[in-house]
């Protein structure tokens, strides 16, 4: 995972003269088919008293240290911003069609044009969540961004290994145990699709090295898609680093897809703020 590109050599510094800047960009425009609700589903409510499944992701952003955070809003794109408003922090781009998650952050790009500009190692980085992952820990991506700034990276994955990986993109790695692609689930080889670890949408990337890549994105030819999970390839293959850290617990990589995944991490999110399981 070593990089031949020097312009990450001096991208984050360790000497604490400098922290650049650190946003985020949350995916939120997604309709929840199968929740059997017109409402957006990073609206669901988890918790007592009861707050969208979206709030709790923004949470942990601001507690890891982002100041600006952004939503990828479409689907009743009103009920999103009602819900979040008067949170200064919190901007929004539009997403009016769903053509994947790559197409989703690239909608946000504009509000990156001058970070973007000030190119790679100087524009700061950007972490890129879900939406409906509400037991996300500030903790971990405290831990990823860490290592991402440690490790003077393009871009840093937090992973998962857990008993059920049916449904969610894979971390393939080489015979080193080198990273080397995400692989989403229905695209896996039977080889692959036996694999574990597994990717819970935890990225953190360099701002410049992101949107640049992004435009590149091919379509996914079973889908027609534009997905998130090629650009740490597409930067692997560049000559750049790509860091990966198995740091997230598997019991936060509950999907919320259906009214009874829902319930389940409802559950959960109430006994982790009663303080029954780790925070």
């Amino acid at each position: 995972m070593m990089t031949t590109n020097p312009q990450h050599a001096q991208s984050l510094n360790g000497d604490g003269r400098h922290a650049p800047s650190i946003s985020a960009v949350i995916l939120a425009a997604g309709m929840g088919k199968r929740m059997n609700s017109d409402l957006p589903k990073v609206l669901h409510p988890v918790g007592d008293p009861p707050r969208p499944m979206v709030q709790a992701v923004i949470d942990a952003c601001r507690d890891a240290g982002c100041k600006r955070i952004v939503l990828v809003v479409g689907h009743r794109q009103e009920l999103v911003r009602q819900a979040v408003v008067g949170q200064r922090d919190v901007e929004f781009a539009e997403q009016p069609e769903q053509h994947g998650t790559g197409h989703a952050v690239r909608c946000a790009e504009h509000l990156f044009t001058r970070q973007i500009g000030m190119g790679r190692a100087k524009g700061g980085d950007v972490f890129v969540l879900a939406g409906d992952g509400p037991l996300i820990r500030a903790e971990t991506l405290r831990t990823l961004l860490q290592t991402h700034r440690r490790s003077a990276a393009a871009a840093t994955l937090a992973t998962s290994v857990i008993d059920d990986p049916a449904g969610y993109g894979r971390i393939v790695r080489d015979d080193a145990g080198r990273f080397t692609a995400i692989v989403e689930h229905k695209d896996c080889t039977p080889d692959q699709r036996a694999i574990r670890e597994v990717n819970p949408s935890y990225y953190c990337f360099d701002v410049a090295a992101l949107f640049t890549t992004l435009a590149r994105v091919p379509r996914n030819p079973q889908s027609g898609e534009y997905y998130i999970t090629d650009v740490p390839g597409m930067l692997l293959a560049e000559g750049d680093r790509v860091e990966v850290i198995p740091s997230v617990p598997p019991e936060d990589v509950l999907s919320v897809n259906t009214p009874e995944q829902l319930a389940e991490v409802d559950r959960i999110y109430r006994a982790r703020r009663a303080g029954k399981v780790g925070a």
